[in-house]
């Protein structure tokens, strides 16, 4: 049985990429976003034949984002707390230290 049975993995791509690009700084551009959607696609392609739980795609997905932003050395954004299958939204939270949210750029 799929994890998140009401969309496909590549429809949650595209709806995790959105909510991530809507709350990156500074701004990420399209192509930026295409190339991110399209990794994003492929780690829930591959959490979701393995039959993981909701868990591990949250964490999955964090590892992209975590990469896609060393590559980029400039771009921060919020990570995936859980998807909500009934809303069909990306619930997403900033990271922080000192509760403060990361900004691009060197830190806090």
């Amino acid at each position: 049985m799929r994890t998140h049975p009401g969309r496909t993995a590549d429809e949650w791509a595209g709806i995790i990429t959105e909510a991530y690009a809507a709350k990156a700084r500074p701004p990420l551009t399209k192509q930026l976003i295409d190339e991110m959607r399209a990794i994003v696609a492929e780690a829930l392609h591959e959490a979701e034949t393995a039959g993981a739980p909701d868990a591990e795609w949250c964490e999955r997905v964090n590892l992209v984002l975590d990469r896609s932003e060393m590559s980029l050395h400039a771009a921060v954004g919020p990570r995936l707390a859980a998807i909500d299958d009934a809303a069909g939204t990306a619930v997403m939270v900033h990271r922080s230290e000192a509760g403060r949210p990361l900004r691009a750029f060197g830190g806090q």
